[in-house]
């Protein structure tokens, strides 16, 4: 046999090498053929050809395998088994950049699964490797390292924490300073991973300087970017007040409100979760988002987009009012309420839903004047109607029943109060019936000067007894069935001692039956 027929055997046989791993990769990008592949044992077969003395061939099967482990748990816990990992990690520091962004690929694509496949990234050594990729002069084997990094954080405080112990942070903060803008994107998603376990790894990501960096790229024009720095702020925010001052310090007000008025989606979400990390700690980090339009333009923001965008923002105003009456009022004069109910009525989602429900009891809770500015947006039937929903679920009952009872026990404006006398089940119909009865006996006998106060915001007495008679509330009070003795049985005897008798007993069940037996026993006088 010549020279000539051995080379052209050896030519063949790479030719079919490389035709098979990329026949192989680019089967893996349909679903519909990872079934018959995994059959196949394509894993096996792959794993030698990371070997190969070819680095075409063997970047191709690296991708390959990359996108098999994507597809599925199962398929990368295939790769795990097959012993490949411990290959990857060595070519990640021998081979040239392409097969490192390929080996990083597969790294990703196993560890994004679960915490198991993640832990195996860390037994295999793979992070400190991965970490010298971050210093790589290539920004594309530095975006696949950081990517591969976050995938690991994203799982538990300890996997983020092997990757902290690494010497990743630094790094990834040197990297969202690059001028790259998919490095600086992946680099912010990685940080936040790692920041939203544990304050103490948020510590270490402030302590790296990443504040200050993410703070400046708030306004960067690309908005898949600012979807991530806004994250990574966030993530740090929610753990305490220092964090969370450390972030307003770093001047994000009022620049982070133009993101509440983006044309992306998750950019405005994202800017409404920081704003609410952030006004959930003090009442003072509330006063300061107060002060720089913040509640106004949170709730502009809601009135602006639907379902899960408009969650962080119902929970912003709800966190911003349960601190203090000034600053649930700031909500109501910055027109949160209507917002609010527009959403209780509005979304289908009962998770927000029930995030509207609880904002309008924070707002409502607090005085007879934040009940009347509830009550009067016709909220307070709808809160019914969804709290005794067989429909709805369990969650929303109870966040509706505690909003309704918290606004209850302050509204004092009647009209919204009357019609829970109709359909209130007896659990909601005590809070009713007692504040009727607080405002009877207030009328009736407190001194001039809380008269005065009360009448303020509530009918005066003659008129407002007239309108309760007339508008069948006492009729219904008579119709009640309550057990002697029981606290709502002490609330019908108070309300019935705001009129005479023969009223109470005219409005009674059964006096109109009463009055005809008298006139058909009635024996006339004649002459």
């Amino acid at each position: 046999m010549s020279q000539r027929q051995v080379l052209q055997g050896l030519e063949e046989y790479q030719k079919a090498r490389l035709q098979f791993v990329q026949t192989v990769a680019e089967q893996a990008t349909r679903p519909q053929n990872i079934e018959t592949l995994q059959n196949a044992g394509v894993i096996s077969l792959l794993r030698p050809l990371l070997l190969d003395v070819v680095p075409t061939i063997q970047q191709t099967a690296a991708l390959a395998l990359g996108r098999l482990a994507n597809y599925s748990d199962d398929l990368a816990d295939a790769v795990v088994k097959g012993d490949i990992l411990p290959q990857l990690v060595y070519s990640l520091a021998e081979q040239n950049r392409f097969y490192k962004k390929a080996a990083a690929f597969v790294l990703r694509a196993v560890g994004k699964h679960s915490p198991q496949r993640a832990q195996a990234i860390v037994d295999c050594g793979a992070l400190d490797a991965l970490v010298i990729c971050l210093e790589d002069f290539d920004p594309g084997v530095k975006e696949a390292a950081a990517w591969a990094l976050g995938c690991v954080s994203r799982h538990n405080a300890e996997l983020s924490q092997a990757v902290v112990d690494a010497g990743a942070v630094p790094l990834l903060v040197l990297c969202i300073q690059e001028p790259e803008i998919a490095l600086k994107r992946i680099a912010a998603s990685a940080l936040s991973d790692i920041s939203k376990h544990s304050p103490e790894l948020a510590q270490t990501v402030v302590d790296a300087g990443a504040i200050a960096h993410l703070a400046q790229m708030i306004l960067n024009p690309d908005a898949k970017l600012k979807q991530q720095v806004l994250s990574a702020l966030s993530q740090i925010a929610k753990h305490s007040v220092d964090l969370a001052e450390m972030v307003v310090e770093a001047e994000i007000f009022p620049v982070v409100l133009t993101c509440l008025k983006d044309k992306d989606e998750y950019v405005k979400k994202n800017a409404c979760t920081l704003i609410r990390e952030i006004a959930k700690h003090t009442p003072e980090l509330s006063q300061l988002i107060v002060n720089t339009g913040g509640v106004a333009a949170v709730t502009d923001c809601i009135g602006t987009c639907k379902g899960n965008t408009r969650l962080p923002g119902i929970m912003m105003l709800g966190y911003v009012a349960a601190h203090s009456e000034n600053l649930a009022m700031a909500v109501i004069i910055s027109k949160g309420v209507p917002q609010l109910s527009i959403c209780l009525s509005e979304e289908p989602e009962d998770h927000i839903k029930a995030a509207a429900a609880w904002a309008l009891g924070q707002i409502g809770r607090h005085t007879s004047e934040h009940a009347r500015a509830v009550a009067v947006t016709n909220t307070l039937p709808v809160l019914l109607s969804l709290y005794m929903s067989t429909e709805r679920s369990e969650d929303l009952q109870m966040k509706c029943k505690k909003a309704i009872k918290s606004i209850l026990q302050k509204c004092t404006y009647l009209p919204a109060l009357e019609p829970f006398l109709y359909d209130a089940p007896p659990n909601i119909l005590k809070h009713v019936l007692g504040q009727f009865s607080k405002f009877w006996a207030l009328l009736l006998n407190c001194h001039q000067s809380v008269l005065t106060k009360a009448t303020q915001v509530l009918p005066h007495d003659s008129e407002a007894r007239r309108l309760f008679v007339t508008s069948g509330g006492l009729r219904k009070v008579q119709e009640i069935q309550a057990e002697p003795g029981s606290l709502l049985q002490d609330y019908i005897n108070s309300i019935n001692n705001c009129y005479p008798e023969e009223v109470v007993r005219y409005y009674s069940p059964g006096y109109s039956d009463t009055l005809l037996q008298r006139v058909d026993n009635y024996q006339p006088v004649i002459d």
